[in-house]
């Protein structure tokens, strides 16, 4: 039985020596190098004195960086992934959280690094411990000593009060979420994934770890391509690239624009989803330009290790429906719990509960939100049994597929009734010339305000959702917005939008 996800890269390696694992369409680096390097950053680490401990590799996006992110589980530690494009106040917070001995950066990133890094921690060249000698009984030891259960990387999301919160993950989870994925997305050695999430981000779990498990090949899409949507598909089409795992946003900018029209992905034969609810127009068009693609939705929280649920259409959906998103991995547990803490019926809205080998290990240094979300299971009053609350609430539809709603701090209380902001969104989304939106409510004046970006006018768009809609669920005010704030991953970024409209 697996137990670390080196394992993967050491099988790998010597199968494809000389084949490109990760690529950012400039710089390649075979399974060879990555293997290699790893091995060594990991003797480095531990020629230092590192053990079982946070490591935070700032790095700028590139294979080297994910190599260093192997060279650090190799010394028994965990990776902290950072990137010089944060901004500087979240990487401090991040650094004052962690307080890391060492710190792992390149020629780019060194003099930020070491201006932001706590005092006392070392801050390690990349390409210098990439030349330490690779110390196989060291190694080795490591490795005897190791469980699964050991933590792997810690990747920080927003927290709901602005301070960042470290989800850290172990190997038995990130395998069991892997190999789970890689069966349902179907890859193989001759899989070209194209990765758009930043490498700080628990999404690119998805490419890294199937590219080592499979023996198969990641580029890392330069992030500016992905304001020059006629560019990246011909970057797509000219590295031949089958495979995309994406925000929901970055396949709509294509589509959105009209890009399809004219330039397709050729190659594409797997298109996985997630982390927004796909606008069916939008849909629409990405199926009827690639009619011979497999299109699967994909839900998950970091908090679960990425992606829990699955969905591959198989079916039409008319402008207004939304696409489920199915039914859990295998091997992960999915409660849906009404306030009450009661199983929601065939219908009812309830909140998405996880359970399994999928849950992290909660918060780095913070037991007190780990305790508010991950808790017992109340449906089971035989043993200790940990859930995850998400905050998401869903309800299975008549087919019996679970669907995604909304946020539970999304549900709102107006004019006397109980509205989901996303099903205004769902509506709106199917608006003439609408290419995203975003509802928000202005709970001092009891207002419903829809923020629209695409070529609409308000005028339209208000009576097409009169038509839609009971009176209730009309918003107060339609703002047209060139661009709808994004977070680097490209979600839809509420928080931002909220402070530019609200205030």
């Amino acid at each position: 039985m697996q137990t670390n996800i080196l394992e993967y890269l050491e099988a790998s390696a010597p199968r494809f020596p000389e084949k490109v694992a990760f690529s950012n369409g400039q710089e390649d680096m075979t399974f060879r190098q990555v293997s290699g390097q790893a091995r060594a950053i990991g003797s480095g680490l531990l020629a230092l004195g590192g053990a079982r401990e946070p490591v935070v590799v700032f790095m700028e996006r590139h294979p080297r960086m994910v190599t260093a992110f192997f060279g650090v589980v190799y010394a028994g530690c965990f990776y902290v992934p950072i990137d010089g494009e944060m901004p500087a106040f979240r990487v401090e917070m991040i650094f004052r959280q962690l307080n890391p001995r060492f710190v792992i950066c390149d020629e780019r990133t060194r003099e930020q690094a070491r201006s932001l890094a706590p005092e006392g921690a070392q801050v390690l060249c990349y390409e210098r411990l990439a030349e330490s000698a690779a110390d196989d009984a060291a190694l080795a030891q490591v490795r005897r000593e190791a469980l699964d259960t050991d933590p792997i990387y810690i990747v920080f999301t927003s927290g709901s009060t602005g301070v960042p919160k470290g989800v850290a993950a172990c190997h038995r989870s990130v395998l069991d979420y892997i190999e789970h994925l890689d069966e349902i997305l179907g890859v193989t050695e001759d899989t070209v994934f194209g990765n758009q999430t930043p490498l700080y981000f628990d999404a690119c779990l998805k490419e890294l770890y199937s590219t080592i498990r499979c023996g198969c090949t990641t580029y890392l899409i330069p992030r500016q391509l992905f304001s020059f949507p006629v560019k990246l598909v011909e970057y797509l089409n000219a590295c031949q690239i089958n495979t995309v795992c994406w925000v929901v946003s970055a396949l709509t900018m294509i589509s959105g624009f009209k890009v399809l029209e004219k330039h397709i992905p050729e190659y594409f034969h797997t298109v996985a989803f997630g982390s927004e609810v796909f606008p069916i127009r939008q849909f629409r068009l990405w199926r009827a330009a690639l009619p011979h693609a497999r299109f699967i939705n994909l839900y998950g929280p970091t908090e679960a290790t990425g992606m829990s649920c699955w969905y591959e259409v198989d079916r039409e959906f008319e402008e207004g429906d939304v696409l489920p998103i199915g039914r859990p991995f295998p091997n992960t547990g999915l409660l849906l719990l009404t306030e009450d803490d009661r199983p929601a019926a065939p219908g009812e809205p309830g909140e998405i509960c996880l359970r399994g080998t999928c849950l992290t290990l909660g918060y780095y240094g913070d037991f007190q939100r780990t305790s508010e979300v991950f808790v017992q299971n109340p449906l089971n009053r035989a043993y200790p049994e940990l859930i995850y609350r998400t905050g998401d609430i869903g309800k299975y539809n008549d087919r019996g597929e679970l669907v995604f709603l909304t946020r539970k701090d999304n549900q709102i209380k107006h004019m006397g009734h109980r509205i989901e902001l996303g099903e205004i969104e769902a509506v709106a989304s199917a608006g003439e010339g609408v290419r995203g939106v975003c509802c928000l409510y202005e709970k001092e004046k009891k207002k419903l305000i829809l923020c629209c970006e695409g070529e609409c006018e308000a005028s339209g768009l208000a009576q097409y959702l009169r038509s839609k809609l009971p009176s209730y669920m009309i918003p107060n005010r339609i703002i047209s917005v060139d661009a709808l704030p994004r977070t680097p991953n490209g979600k839809l970024d509420r928080r931002a939008l909220a402070a530019q409209v609200i205030g």
